[in-house]
């Protein structure tokens, strides 16, 4: 079903299941404009956890009792939930804190056994932290060189010099689906595709795809994936890494203790298949029960629904900041989603986005854990407005009322 012809969602009834955004900031109605840093909760997730902790509660994959099986089954449910959302196996999906730890759990398990000195990673300009950190790390322990795919001025990735760069001492590719920064959309089937035709392992950030848009991780054809819970409308401190299985099969384990394991003597340890191998100790059970209620609220409204909605607002949104004199929008890729970083000229990030939270408007001002990238515009930080489908126009109008008005403060 295409969106043209899906039934028309009510958008007011929606927003209505977020409860945090019915709340009031310094005595004016909270525009939440902060999703791209974490999304708000609608009421099932809540609820979700909320039951868990009441009726359920026990540990997984260690009691026969009622409890015990209740909750492994929770928690196994919302792993093959999770696995439907993104197209891919259940038996090759790890599940973890979010991505940061997924991106070390690769970086470690499968990267750091086999990179040698004159090896390379090639990573790209507009990277999180999260995904440049831990190779810089890596590249430390095993003499490996690190190049950087660099952006045009629309903040579109150069395809031609990130191709160019894929040179036969590159073992891996590690890229972000959708910059947190600019909300570039990359191109990572095509990405992935001339990566594997040099025998290049590729690993791709989701982390700001997976609230948006449609996946099918499968078709993109890439070696790793990472995505974060919180940012899909799920609790904190839950994600996953979905790994090839020849990957899982061969990596060793990251962290080591109970569940991991098939038989433990001093002579040595037998460890479990893939993915429970990396998934050591007492998991954050509830939070990822919530996260199964929030992929069944995001698959019931449709992510071709969400997607469409949000180029929705990011459209009007653009046509409304370019009447804000001095204004600098930073990324205006061809394809991009709902996230806008931006300057006022004359105004400190900091200041814009302080005197912002006095008129009730939530945005992030700072680096957005992207110092390259700022490194890049030659700016220290920028404020980023990042939208979500429970977001409304009226919220925008107000936002750039607001705006309006603290920038002549500034002046």
């Amino acid at each position: 079903m295409t969106v043209a012809q899906a039934p028309s969602i009510d958008w007011t009834a929606v927003r209505a299941d977020f409860p945090v955004l019915t709340r009031e900031v310094h005595g004016k109605p909270l525009i939440y404009f902060d999703s791209a840093n974490t999304g708000q909760k609608p009421a099932a997730v809540i609820e979700a956890v909320d039951d868990f902790y009441r009726h359920h509660n026990a540990n997984v994959s260690r009691a026969v009792h009622a409890l015990g099986s209740e909750a492994t089954e929770a928690y196994e449910g919302a792993r093959a939930k999770l696995a439907r959302f993104l197209n891919v196996r259940v038996e090759e999906l790890v599940l973890c804190s979010g991505t940061t730890f997924a991106i070390n759990l690769v970086a470690y398990s499968w990267a750091l056994p086999r990179l040698r000195p004159g090896d390379a990673i090639v990573l790209t300009r507009m990277e999180h932290h999260a995904n440049i950190v831990p190779w810089q790390l890596v590249a430390q322990r095993t003499g490996t060189t690190i190049k950087v795919a660099e952006i045009d001025e629309r903040g579109q990735l150069d395809l031609n010099q990130l191709y160019a760069l894929l040179t036969p001492e590159v073992k891996l590719l590690a890229l972000t689906h959708v910059s947190n920064v600019l909300g570039t959309v990359n191109p990572v089937r095509e990405i992935c595709r001339e990566a594997r035709k040099r025998g290049i392992a590729t690993l791709v950030d989701g982390s700001q795809a997976a609230p948006h848009r449609p996946l099918d991780i499968a078709a993109i054809g890439c070696d790793f994936y990472a995505i974060t819970g919180h940012k899909m409308s799920g609790p904190t401190g839950t994600g996953a890494l979905w790994a090839r299985r020849e990957h899982l099969d061969a990596m060793p384990p990251f962290i080591g203790g109970g569940e991991m394991i098939k038989e433990v003597r001093f002579e040595g340890t037998v460890f479990a298949d893939g993915p429970r191998k990396f998934e050591a100790g007492t998991p954050n059970i509830a939070g990822f029960v919530g996260l199964g209620a929030a992929v069944d609220y995001l698959s019931a409204l449709g992510m071709a629904h969400i997607d469409a909605r949000e180029q929705a607002l990011l459209a009007y949104a653009n046509e409304a900041l370019s009447q804000v004199p001095g204004l600098r929008i930073f990324g205006q890729a061809q394809e991009k989603a709902a996230v806008i970083s931006f300057l006022v000229e004359g105004a400190h990030a900091h200041d814009l986005a302080t005197l912002l939270d006095l008129e009730g408007v939530a945005i992030r001002s700072g680096h957005h854990c992207a110092h390259p990238l700022m490194q890049h515009f030659g700016v220290p930080a920028t404020c980023r407005a990042s939208l979500a489908f429970y977001n409304t126009h009226d919220e925008i109008d107000a936002f750039v009322a607001a705006l309006n008005k603290v920038r002549k403060l500034l002046a």
